[in-house]
C-alpha cells in the first residue's frame, strides 16, 4: 500500500489524484488521506481514502484567518499567515502518522512534512512530492518571490529560504509536539526535511513542466520535474444545452472565473468589471462562479462551475487568479492568459505566463478596471501571444508528469 499524504483545498488534491491514478493503472495499492471536506473528491475519481479526522471544516478554523492566508500579496504577510495557521497542524499530525503504518511507501505534500520522519521512523522509503519547483537553485527566484524582485544570487537565495521555511514552519511545532508525546524524544535528524535527496529511497517528484520553468542544472539527480500531474476526470463532462447553445452560436468565448478566491473576501464587483470588460473588448464571454448578474447580454453567459479540462479546450483565452492548476490547466489547453494574482504563489504564475509570451502582464486586483482587463483581453489575444500559447500547449500535451513520477515512486520499492 502507498499511501499519498495531502491536506488543502479541491485545487491542493487534483494532482495527487493524477498520481494515485496511474500508481494504480500500474498495480499498486494506493490511497490518499483526506479530511470531510475533499474525501467525496477523491473517491470520485476511484481513490481510496485514509480519513482524516480534522480538516479545515472540522476544526473550525477563523475564517478571518483563512482569508489572512488566501489574500497574502507579500512574503511578509504570508510568513505572518503561516505562522498563525501552524497550531492547527498538531490536530491533524496523529492522522498522518497513522497512515503511514501498515504502507510501504510515504509521498508526502510539502505542507505534511511528517511524511519524512514518519517513513523513516518506520524504515519505508517516502517521495517528497510538490505542486510547483520549490528546491534551492541559482537559476531564477522561487514562486514567492518571482517577479517581484529582480533576479540576483542573494535573492534568489533568500526566495528559497523563505518558501521552505514557510512550509516548514507549517508543520515543525506540530510534528514536535506529536513526536515527544508518542515517543519521549525528537524525531532522528530533526529539521528541515526538504533538500535531503542523496539516494533514490527518497526522490523529490514535482508537477511542473520545463517547458514552463526549466528544470535547474544545479539540483540533485534525485529531484525530479517531468510535467505536470493532470487527473483523469471519472466521467465525461456533459454540458448544459444552454452551454452547448451558447458555445455554437458564435466565435470561442473568453473565460473568467477565480475559484475559491472569490470566497476569501468581498469581490462582488468582479462579476460587473468583468462582464462590463467582455464587452469592451467585443468578445463573447463566460462567467463562472461569480453568481448570476441581471441583464447579462446575449454575449455573456453565467456558469456555478465547470471541469478546466473540458471547458479550458473550448474559449480563446482564460482570465483566472493564477493558482498553480488553473494555470497548468490553461497552458496545456494551449489558450493565452490573463492572470489577476490574489495571493501567494499566483503573482509566480502571473509573470511568468507574461515572460513566456503566452499572456498579458500581470493585473493588480486592487485596483482593477474593466478598461484595463478589456486592454489586457484584446493584448492576449493578438497573434504573437496566440501562437506561443498554441506552441507552449503543444509540448505540455506530448508530456505526461503524473506517469512518469509514478514510475520514480514505484521505483523506490525495487524491481
Amino acid at each position: 500500500m502507498i499511501t499519498i499524504l495531502c491536506a488543502g483545498s479541491r485545487g491542493d488534491f487534483q494532482p495527487y489524484i493524477a498520481l494515485a491514478q496511474q500508481l494504480k493503472k500500474m498495480g499498486k495499492e494506493v490511497r490518499i488521506t483526506a479530511g470531510k471536506s475533499n474525501a467525496s473528491l477523491v473517491r470520485s475519481y476511484g481513490i481510496d481514502v485514509y480519513p482524516i479526522e480534522a480538516d479545515i471544516e472540522t476544526l473550525k478554523i477563523d475564517p478571518n484567518l483563512l482569508q489572512a492566508a488566501g489574500s497574502a500579496d507579500n512574503p511578509l504577510k504570508m510568513l505572518l499567515a503561516f505562522n498563525k495557521m501552524k497550531e492547527y497542524g498538531v490536530y491533524m499530525v496523529s492522522d498522518f502518522y497513522a497512515a503511514g503504518e501498515g504502507s510501504e511507501l510515504v509521498v508526502y505534500h510539502p505542507g505534511c512534512s511528517i511524511g519524512y520522519f514518519a517513513a523513516q521512523k518506520l524504515g519505508i522509503p517516502s517521495v517528497l512530492a510538490s505542486p510547483f519547483p520549490m528546491h534551492k537553485t541559482g537559476e531564477y527566484l522561487s514562486v514567492v518571490m518571482y517577479g517581484k524582485t529582480k533576479p540576483a544570487p542573494l535573492t534568489m537565495r533568500l526566495s528559497y529560504t523563505l518558501l521552505q521555511g514557510m512550509l516548514w514552519m507549517a508543520s515543525k511545532e506540530s510534528v514536535k509536539s506529536f513526536w515527544k508525546k508518542r515517543f519521549g524524544t525528537m524525531p532522528e535528524n530533526f529539521g528541515c526535511p526538504f533538500e535531503r535527496h542523496t539516494d533514490q529511497s527518497h526522490p523529490a517528484v514535482i508537477s511542473c513542466s520545463s517547458s514552463v520553468f526549466a528544470r535547474p542544472a544545479d539540483w540533485n539527480e534525485n529531484i525530479h520535474q517531468l510535467g505536470y500531474w493532470f487527473a483523469d476526470e471519472p466521467t465525461e463532462y456533459v454540458p448544459s444545452s444552454e452551454l452547448s447553445a451558447f458555445l455554437q452560436a458564435g466565435d470561442k468565448p473568453v473565460y473568467i472565473g477565480f475559484g475559491s478566491m472569490i470566497a476569501l473576501g468581498k469581490h462582488g464587483q468582479l462579476a460587473d468589471i468583468a462582464v462590463e470588460a467582455i464587452i469592451k473588448s467585443g468578445k463573447r464571454g463566460i462567467i463562472s462562479g461569480m453568481g448570476r448578474p441581471a441583464g447579462l447580454p446575449a454575449s455573456v453567459i453565467a456558469l456555478d462551475s465547470i471541469p478546466h479540462s473540458w471547458l479550458f479546450d473550448r474559449v480563446a483565452a482564460v482570465c483566472h487568479h493564477g493558482g498553480a492548476g488553473t494555470t497548468a490547466a490553461g497552458f496545456r489547453a494551449g489558450v493565452p492568459s490573463i492572470i489577476i494574482p490574489f495571493s501567494n504563489d499566483q503573482f509566480a504564475w502571473a509573470h511568468r505566463s507574461y515572460h513566456l509570451g503566452v499572456g498579458a502582464a500581470p493585473l493588480a486586483k486592487k485596483n482593477l478596471t474593466s478598461d484595463k482587463l478589456a486592454g489586457a483581453i484584446r493584448f492576449a489575444l493578438s497573434e504573437p501571444v496566440v501562437a506561443n500559447a498554441k506552441a507552449l500547449g503543444a509540448k505540455i500535451a506530448a508530456e505526461n508528469g503524473a506517469e512518469e513520477c509514478a514510475r520514480i515512486i514505484k521505483k523506490c520499492l525495487g524491481p
